[in-house]
């Protein structure tokens, strides 16, 4: 246990709290048992440090820091950790990479149920599943899932500027007020460009230049470790998997056609689109229904895009279409708190509602014009007109 505490403090002081993202005051901390999911590196590990730092400074005697792909655990349990932990007096225990412990569920039920005085935070892939698990965690732990910088986040990270989170609402409604009190701070277009480049993910400035070679280093861990591990995918079908992802990046965008795909790239039909869904679910993907009500692991999306575009121009390169950009950028931004769904009369159909079609600035008003709550998100605007919105200002709904 020594060996964990001194790793412990010497994560927590490299750890900066300049920069503290917003998740960390919509979780309730005051829960025993707290749950946060995401993809790997979009600052999970940071958020528990950064609270430890901020909140529980005086405390350190009563709390511990774990990973559990530590070398420690080849030789020892978490439980035996607990237990020790616990009769020293231990408090607040957070638990990286819970996805690691064969049996995890069950192991943080019996921690939840025998060390009442035990308060627990785990982090664990996009692929966890808490409602699913054996030991049904979903009435004892409250679980948050995290997602990459939006566009305000990131220009906060660069420019210092706190902007108000902007409600769809707000948006709607008072599109060009908002904008202008944006672009009286500063200029979007000297940001955006390299936002949907390359900072989605927190770790873009740690070292710019290596940005790259690191987001192709998160992916592979993605799909050889966490794919094959966590859903059971072999190895050998990796390759395909990732060939599926470039075929997406590259589209404009992917509307499946799973017959013409499945001899593309010699597999099955069944087996296609259980990892469609697999890629949506670790975070690599965003599948588009016409109805996201009681969807299955069979079901055919309508579209499907990559989560985020950095991973366009990530595995596209040269190839990436500025029209799956925009969409992949509004998307990934607006489904963070609302509700996307597919329709063929527009680009996309929000909380059932709302219809938006994405394009340039020269974006024509006549598909939608006989469509009641119908917009126009057009790239290149500082300013919108009526019905006609900044593609960038929907990057400040978190």
């Amino acid at each position: 246990m020594e060996s964990l505490v001194n790793k412990f403090y010497n994560k927590l002081g490299a750890t900066s709290t300049d920069f503290v993202r917003d998740t960390m005051h919509k979780v309730n901390w005051s829960a025993r048992l707290i749950g946060i999911k995401g993809a790997r590196g979009i600052g999970k590990t940071t958020l528990l440090l950064q609270y430890i730092k901020l909140h529980l400074a005086d405390q350190l005697e009563q709390t511990l820091y774990v990973s559990l792909d530590a070398f420690w655990f080849n030789t020892n349990s978490l439980t035996d950790l607990v237990d020790e932990f616990s009769k020293k007096g231990g408090k607040y225990l957070f638990i990286d990479e819970v996805h690691k412990l064969p049996g995890w569920a069950q192991v943080l039920k019996n921690i939840y149920d025998e060390y009442p005085h035990l308060y627990v935070v785990f982090t664990g892939s996009s692929l966890l599943e808490i409602l699913n698990a054996r030991a049904d965690l979903s009435r004892r732990a409250v679980v948050y899932e995290m997602q990459g910088f939006s566009f305000r986040e990131y220009l906060r990270m660069e420019t210092g500027i706190n902007f108000e989170i902007l409600s769809l609402e707000q948006i709607l409604s008072a599109h060009l007020i908002e904008a202008q009190k944006i672009n009286q701070q500063i200029k979007p277009f000297q940001y955006f460009e390299t936002y949907l480049k390359q900072g989605y993910y927190p770790f873009y400035r740690e070292q710019p230049e290596l940005y790259e070679m690191r987001l192709g280093e998160v992916i592979n861990m993605i799909l050889e470790i966490e794919l094959p591990q966590l859903r059971g995918v072999e190895l050998a079908y990796v390759a395909k998997v990732k060939q599926l992802l470039v075929i997406i990046a590259e589209s404009v965008p992917f509307m499946p056609n799973v017959s013409k795909l499945s001899e593309k790239i010699n597999i099955n039909r069944a087996t296609l689109l259980s990892y469609l869904h697999y890629l949506e679910e670790i975070g690599l993907t965003r599948n588009l229904f016409k109805d996201s009500y009681g969807i299955s692991r069979l079901q055919k999306p309508a579209k499907v895009y990559l989560e985020n575009t950095n991973l366009i121009y990530m595995l596209a390169q040269q190839n990436a279409n500025i029209g799956n950009k925009r969409e992949t950028f509004f998307i990934n931004q607006i489904s963070y708190n609302h509700k996307v769904t597919y329709t063929a009369q527009t680009d996309f159909k929000v909380d059932d509602t709302y219809f938006f079609e994405i394009g340039g600035k020269n974006k024509p008003n006549k598909q939608i014009a006989a469509l009641n709550h119908s917009f126009i998100v057009a790239d290149d605007i500082e300013y919108g007109f009526q019905n006609k919105i900044p593609l960038w200002l929907f990057g400040f709904m978190y």
